[in-house]
């Protein structure tokens, strides 16, 4: 998410009460996710298991739960609580406007799109032309829809991501606030009741030319590429790399943080649990090269 207008790190730190160290006029131009961080972000870290990460990302500064040394290149703000001051920031920097109609005042639609009865359309939605959107669709707040778009009754595009960190006082599971969008591109379609999660703090994107079937789950900041397809019941965790050209056949599970290469065929009912290189075929929980899940199936029925 990009932050309008930038800040300086003196401010910032003001803002949420606590120390720093490092360059105080430094503008802070944006917050992500330690996933999609860049140049310029102020990304968080509260495990140790996660501080060499985030201190070697590309992110600017770092919102941390302990104080240390600051290196090279970097600016440290210290926090007691990372996670809730990053919600804070959050918050601080989005807004979050009512809704009294069904298609908002707000919302740019392109010539000869099509919009049934039903249909919600989002504050600053922007749709491009010659789409179709079936009945009892809701595209939430700040969406972006290429042109020649198809999108079928009762699906949803930008819900919330499911990302929560878990209060040890309390047992309690604290929600992380997104603040990111769902971008499609042109030529998709999007088959009946499909969900797609915005980015927690980037975005979530569908390319060009991609097809989805029925029952579909997009978690939160995958990236899926061109020309791919999807069947049905495919379940794709948050922060997930499709690349063009893909195909999961029905009921394909994807753990997060994995990339499926280029090409790649994933048969159905396969559990993706690690990243797959292009331009071969995979079957299998976990996913390997179906000749060789077939050969091991041969052997066992032979055993």
């Amino acid at each position: 998410m990009k932050i309008n207008p930038p800040s300086t790190v003196q401010w910032i730190a003001s803002f949420l009460g606590t120390g720093f160290s490092g360059n105080p006029e430094f503008m802070v131009t944006g917050i992500n996710e330690i996933h999609r961080v860049e140049r310029g972000d102020i990304v968080f870290t509260d495990h140790p298991k996660y501080y060499d990460k985030a201190l070697s990302s590309k992110a600017s500064v770092v919102l941390i739960d302990r104080e240390m040394p600051c290196p090279d290149g970097k600016i440290l703000i210290f926090s007691k609580d990372p996670f809730g001051d990053f919600n804070r920031l959050i918050l601080r920097f989005t807004t979050r406007g009512s809704h009294e109609k069904m298609i908002s005042s707000t919302a740019v639609i392109g010539e000869g799109t099509v919009i049934d009865p039903g249909v919600f359309i989002g504050n600053n939605v922007v749709i491009g032309k010659n789409c179709r959107l079936h009945s009892h669709i809701s595209v939430y707040d700040c969406c972006v829809i290429g042109n020649n778009v198809i999108i079928h009754s009762n699906t949803v595009i930008g819900s919330d991501g499911f990302y929560y960190k878990k209060r040890a006082e309390t047992g309690r599971h604290e929600k992380f606030i997104s603040c990111g969008n769902v971008i499609i591109g042109d030529e998709v379609e999007i088959g009946a009741c499909c969900t797609i999660d915005r980015g927690v703090t980037h975005n979530t994107v569908i390319g060009s030319g991609t097809k989805l079937d029925n029952l579909i789950q997009v978690g939160h900041d995958t990236v899926i590429g061109k020309n791919c397809l999807l069947a049905a019941q495919v379940g794709i965790a948050g922060m997930v790399t499709i690349e063009d050209e893909v195909t999961l056949w029905g009921q394909v599970g994807v753990i997060s943080n994995v990339v499926i290469g280029k090409g790649a065929v994933v048969l159905a009912q396969s559990g993706v649990a690690k990243s797959l290189k292009g331009n071969a075929v995979y079957f299998g929980s976990p996913a390997v090269e179906a000749r060789e899940k077939m050969r091991e199936i041969v052997k066992l029925k032979n055993l």
